[in-house]
């Protein structure tokens, strides 16, 4: 027995945009990043998904893009949890700064190692190990049971609660998730056994992110 488990980063958002750090603000999506949740929702159609539930963040952009997708699948009626747990890593001092003038100030190789690095903090933010710690346990208590189960379960988050998410599935060192990108609006879908182990996967990429 399987169950599906589709991840999806939200669409591209208002401060993605503007080159800013966005962490917890609660920006919502732009016109091209609604386009990519319909594109998300298109991929999912085409391969006939009925999930059972769905999982986003306490973030709008997540949420907007979540909505999009169940709207155009006709599958508005399904149970949908909230959680903070699933939002974006956090940057601290640096959220709302354009990322160019952050480098100006810092130095293009501080920049880097704080939004690259597994373990190391931005001032007043979280790593992606911090990041982890929350999303990872949520993960294994709330969504990893219902897959198991036979569920499909669509997740709709953020690029780093979701490489924490996926740097626990795939087993991977904090080396090889720190070169982990994740386009916006791109599926990707995981088929597990009841162990939770990966059966298949595939990133339902379309046309704009391919």
């Amino acid at each position: 027995m399987t169950g599906t488990l589709v991840l999806v980063r939200h669409g591209q958002s208002e401060w993605n945009e503007k080159n800013l750090f966005t962490g917890w603000a609660d920006v919502d999506l732009t016109e091209r990043g609604i386009e990519e949740a319909h594109k998300a929702a298109q991929a999912l159609k085409e391969r006939g998904i009925r999930f059972d539930e769905a999982f986003t963040s306490d973030l709008v952009r997540a949420q907007h893009t979540l909505d999009i997708i169940l709207e155009d699948l006709g599958q508005t009626d399904i149970p949908v949890t909230k959680d903070k747990a699933l939002n974006e890593r956090d940057y601290g001092n640096l959220v709302g700064m354009n990322k160019d003038e952050a480098r100006q100030r810092w130095g293009e190789e501080q920049v880097h190692i704080w939004r690259r690095s597994y373990d190391v903090r931005p001032p007043g933010g979280e790593s992606l190990k911090d990041t982890a710690e929350r999303a990872v346990p949520y993960f294994e208590k709330h969504i990893l049971p219902r897959v198991q189960a036979g569920e499909n379960v669509l997740v709709s988050a953020h690029g780093n609660s979701l490489r924490a998410i996926i740097m626990w599935l795939e087993k991977l060192t904090p080396e090889q998730v720190l070169k982990l990108e994740l386009a916006t609006g791109v599926p990707i879908l995981y088929e597990l056994n009841e162990k939770g182990e990966i059966v298949h996967k595939e990133v339902l990429a379309h046309d704009a992110a391919a």
